[in-house]
């Protein structure tokens, strides 16, 4: 991560959601779409560099390679984002995962463990969960 300097709140949530999209290996269109919509539009990401995607994503797929990955990265994200963005964080999370329509398998287990890395209350997550799942209906 030297060339990108340390992780700032912003390229935290970044991270949370490239690896909410490619923890079922198998990246969508749908969720990079939802991923830069949100960069691109939510107020969080106000002068954001969009520039350091690609590192973010770099840093995601390196992590997640050895074994004892996922707890590196969520250090990473805990030493970088604030307590008062961990709703907004699993929020991102859940609309990431439910962009494709469906939250299974390595993606629900994805924000089973956000949830318990950011100890978020039960309740305030599963409200985040179902906001997530309307927003994202389909007819």
């Amino acid at each position: 991560m030297s060339d990108a300097g340390p992780l700032t709140a912003q390229d935290a949530l970044v991270v949370l959601m490239i690896s909410v999209s490619a923890a079922d290996g198998n990246i969508r269109t749908s969720e990079l779409v939802k991923i830069s919509n949100a960069i691109n539009n939510l107020p969080v990401f106000a002068g954001y560099d969009v520039e350091r995607v690609p590192q973010m994503s770099q840093l995601v797929f390196d992590l997640l390679e050895p074994e004892d990955g996922l707890e590196a990265l969520f250090g990473l994200i805990r030493d970088a984002l604030p307590t008062r963005l961990f709703e907004t964080a699993y929020a991102l999370s859940c609309d990431v995962a439910a962009a494709d329509g469906q939250i299974a398998g390595q993606e629900a287990r994805m924000l089973e463990e956000i949830r318990e890395e950011l100890d978020l209350d039960r309740l305030y997550a599963a409200a985040i969960e179902r906001g997530a799942r309307a927003r994202h209906m389909t007819v």
